[in-house]
C-alpha cells in the first residue's frame, strides 16, 4: 500500500536525512581523535543527551507495532506484557547497575570481563564468548534492521525502482542503510548521540500528534462499543477474562494462540524472569555503550532514569492513538481478514486516513528516525568489539589511535555488509536468526547474574555457564520436524515434541536451571580467579552480595573499609521504580482514552513515586565509594 505524498512531506523527509548526514560529518574531526572519543564520546557527553539518545534508540517500530497489537487485543492489561523483555531492566540500571558498570572505566562489555576475571585461560575464554555473543547479536539486529527499513520505506515512500516489491524494498534498504552507516562511521558515538537527539524530538512530536488526533476523533462511547468488558481495566485476576465474541472472533483466537489466558501465573513468571535478567545487567550492545559513555557513575544512573521519564508517555500516546483509531474506524477492514488479520496494517491505515500534509511528513521522518537510530547504535557497537577486543588485544596492542579509528571505519562497513547480506536472504534465514538471537539471550542470564554478586564465581564458571545456557537454548529452539527423523509415537519423539511445544517462559526456566547448575559446578571444581583482580574489582565497584572473603582481605590494606549495605534500599527503590515506570506507561494510554479519572490516578502515582525516588535514590547516589575518592591512598588508574 503506497501513499501519495505531498511535496511538503517529501521535503520534510529529505531535510531530515540531509541533516543527519551533515551532523555526522560536522563532528567527525572530534570523534576521530582516539578510541575513547570514537566509541565513548571521550566520556564528555552530558547525561541528558545520552538519555535522549538511548530513548531514541528504543523507539523501535517493530516493537511499537507489537505493542499496538497487544493493546488492541489485551486492552490495559497489555501494560504488563512488555515485562517479558523485560522493560524494567532500565530501573535496575537506574537504581544501582549503571553506577557499578560505569565504575569499571572500561570501553566494552568484553573488556569488562578482563576487569572482573583477570588474564588467565578462563578469562580469555570468557572474553571470547562475550565477543562472539556481541557479534552474533549485532549481525542479527543489522539483518532485521535492513529488512525493516526496506519494507517501511517501500510501503511509505513514493518512488518505485522495480516492479518486484521485494527488490524495491531491498533497494530502499541499501540506500537508507548506506546513509545511516555514512554518518555513524564518520562521527562514531558523537554522531550517534547527536543525531539521535534530533531523531528523538522528531519522533516525540509525531507521537503526541497521533495521540491528539485519536483523542479528537474518538470518544469514550465509540471505544466502549467496539471493545469487550474489562478492556480498560488494568488489573487482573488468575484468568484474563476478556471475551471478544460478537466483536472480533479472531481476537479470541490470538489470545488462545498466545497462551496467556491464565494471566496470574503468566504475570508471576514474567516477574521472576524479568527480575533475574534485569539483575544480570545489560547485554553488550548499544545500551551498555551509553552507560560506559557517561562522564561519571552518577551521570550513568541519571541517564538510565531519564530514558524512562522522556520515553514512555509519548511512545504510549503513539501506541494508544494507533490502537484507538483502528478500533473506531478500521474494525470492518480488520474483521474482513478473518483469522489472518494483519495488525501491522494499522499504521499505514491511520497515516493514510487521518494525518494532514506536513504532519504526515513529520511522522514518516520520525518513523524513519526510529529505524535509523536503532540501526546506528547497533553499527556503532560492532567495531568496539572487533577493533578493541580482538585486534588491539590479540593482534596489535601498540598501534596508533589513528590506525584504530580507521580500522573502526572499515569494521563498521564490513559488519554492515554482512548484516545486509543476511538481510537479503532473510526469508530462508528467518528461523535461524531468531533461533540464534533467542538462544544467545536465553543463555545469558545465569552467568551474568552471578558475576556481580558472588566472589567465588570464576571465569571458567562464566564460560561454561554461557556455553551450556546458549547450547540448551539452541537445542530447545530446534523444530522437531526438521531436526530429526524420529519415528512418530516413540518415546524420544514424544519427548522432543514436548520440548518443542514449551512456551518461551517455560523454556527459560529449563535454560536457567541448567546454566545455573553448570556455572556453579564449573566454578567450584576449578581454582578461584586471581585474588588481586577480585580485590581491585570489589574495591572499585563495591557491589553488594556474597563478597565477604574479599572484603576481609582488603581490610588489611584499608582498615575501616565499608561494605555496600544498600541491598534492602536498592530493592525497595527497584520496586518503587517499577511502579513509577508502569504508571508513566499507563498515563500515556489513559490520556489518549480520555479516561480522566484513571489519568489522574496514574499521574498521582507518578508524582508520589517520583518524590520517594528523589529522597531514597537520587539524593543518596554516590559516584565512587569513599575510599576510592581518597586519591592519596588509591592507585591512580582506578579513578582516572
Amino acid at each position: 500500500m503506497n501513499l501519495e505524498l505531498h511535496w511538503i512531506d517529501i521535503s520534510i523527509i529529505a531535510l531530515y536525512v540531509i541533516g543527519t548526514v551533515i551532523i555526522g560529518f560536522w563532528i567527525s574531526k572530534r570523534a576521530s581523535k582516539n578510541m575513547e572519543n570514537y566509541f565513548l564520546g571521550g566520556n564528555s557527553i552530558p547525561w541528558y543527551y545520552l538519555g535522549l539518545s538511548n530513548a531514541s534508540g528504543m523507539f523501535d517500530i517493530s516493537g511499537t507495532m507489537w505493542m499496538v497489537y497487544l493493546l488492541f487485543i489485551y486492552g490495559l492489561k497489555s501494560v504488563w506484557i512488555p515485562w517479558l523483555w523485560p522493560v524494567f531492566n532500565q530501573i535496575f540500571l537506574m537504581i544501582f547497575l549503571s553506577v557499578w558498570l560505569r565504575r569499571s572505566n572500561v570501553m566494552t562489555g568484553a573488556e569488562w570481563i578482563k576487569f572482573r576475571f583477570g588474564n588467565g585461560l578462563g578469562a580469555e575464554l570468557a572474553h571470547i564468548i562475550v565477543v562472539v555473543f556481541a557479534l552474533f547479536n549485532v549481525i542479527g539486529f543489522l539483518a532485521y534492521g535492513f529488512v525493516g527499513i526496506g519494507k517501511f520505506a517501500a510501503t511509505f515512500l513514493p518512488f518505485e525502482f522495480f516492479s518486484d516489491p521485494s527488490m524495491n524494498a531491498n533497494t530502499y534498504g541499501i540506500i537508507i542503510t548506506a546513509i545511516t552507516t555514512l554518518y555513524v562511521v564518520k562521527g562514531g558515538m558523537f554522531s550517534v548521540v547527536f543525531t539521535e537527539v534530533l531523531q528523538f524530538f522528531i519522533m516525540t512530536i509525531a507521537c503526541i500528534a497521533v495521540g491528539v488526533i485519536a483523542m479528537y476523533k474518538v470518544s469514550p462511547d465509540m471505544l466502549e462499543a467496539v471493545t469487550p468488558d474489562g478492556w480498560e481495566n488494568i488489573f487482573f485476576s488468575w484468568e484474563l477474562n476478556l471475551d471478544w465474541s460478537g466483536i472480533m472472533e479472531a481476537a479470541n483466537g490470538k489470545i488462545a494462540e498466545d497462551g496467556w489466558n491464565l494471566f496470574g501465573i503468566f504475570f508471576m513468571l514474567m516477574l521472576f524472569k524479568g527480575y533475574l535478567q534485569s539483575a544480570a545487567g545489560p547485554a553488550p550492545n548499544y545500551d551498555m555503550q551509553r552507560v560506559l559513555s557517561a562522564k561519571t557513575p552518577k551521570e550513568a544512573a541519571k541517564m538510565s532514569g531519564f530514558v524512562n521519564l522522556v520515553l514512555l508517555i509519548p511512545r504510549y500516546m503513539l501506541i494508544a492513538g494507533l490502537t484507538v483509531l483502528a478500533l473506531a474506524f478500521f474494525m470492518d477492514e480488520l474483521n474482513g481478514m478473518g483469522s489472518e488479520v494483519d495488525f501491522e496494517l494499522i499504521l499505514p491505515l491511520a497515516i493514510r486516513e487521518f494525518l494532514p500534509v506536513g504532519l504526515m511528513g513529520i511522522l514518516l521522518a520520525g518513523l524513519l528516525a526510529a529505524f535509523m537510530s536503532t540501526y546506528a547504535a547497533t553499527v556503532n557497537a560492532a567495531p568496539a568489539y572487533i577493533v578493541n577486543d580482538i585486534y588491539k588485544k590479540y593482534v596489535n596492542p601498540n598501534a596508533s589511535d589513528k590506525l584504530y579509528v580507521r580500522l573502526s571505519y572499515l569494521t563498521s562497513v564490513i559488519v554492515v555488509i554482512i548484516g545486509t547480506a543476511f538481510g537479503f536472504i532473510t526469508e530462508s534465514l528467518n528461523d535461524l536468526i531468531q533461533w540464534i538471537v533467542a538462544a544467545l539471550y536465553g543463555g545469558y542470564t545465569a552467568s551474568n547474574l552471578l558475576k556481580w554478586y558472588w566472589w567465588r564465581f570464576n571465569s571458567m564458571g562464566y564460560f561454561w555457564g554461557m556455553v551450556s545456557g546458549i547450547g540448551t537454548a539452541m537445542l530447545l529452539s530446534i523444530p522437531f520436524e526438521s531436526a530429526f527423523n524420529l519415528e512418530a509415537g516413540s518415546l524420544l519423539a514424544d519427548f522432543w515434541i514436548g520440548l518443542d511445544q514449551l512456551s518461551a517462559l517455560e523454556g527459560f526456566l529449563i535454560i536457567l536451571g541448567i546454566s545455573l547448575m553448570v556455572s556453579i559446578l564449573a566454578s567450584l571444581f576449578t581454582e578461584p580467579d586471581d585474588e588481586e583482580t577480585l580485590k581491585k574489582f570489589y574495591f572499585q565497584v563495591r557491589p553488594w552480595g556474597f563478597w565477604k572473603p574479599i572484603h576481609q582481605k582488603l581490610l588489611a590494606d584499608y582498615p575501616g573499609l565499608e561494605a555496600n549495605k544498600n541491598f534492602g534500599r536498592d530493592m525497595l527503590n527497584v520496586a518503587v521504580g517499577i511502579t513509577w515506570q508502569t504508571a508513566l506507561t499507563a498515563t500515556g494510554i489513559f490520556l489518549v482514552l480520555k479516561n480522566w479519572t484513571y489519568t489522574s490516578v496514574a499521574l498521582g502515582v507518578v508524582l508520589a513515586t517520583s518524590f520517594f525516588l528523589k529522597v531514597n535514590w537520587y539524593d543518596k547516589m554516590e559516584d565512587w565509594p569513599e575510599e576510592v575518592k581518597e586519591k592519596e591512598s588509591v592507585p591512580t588508574e582506578i579513578i582516572s
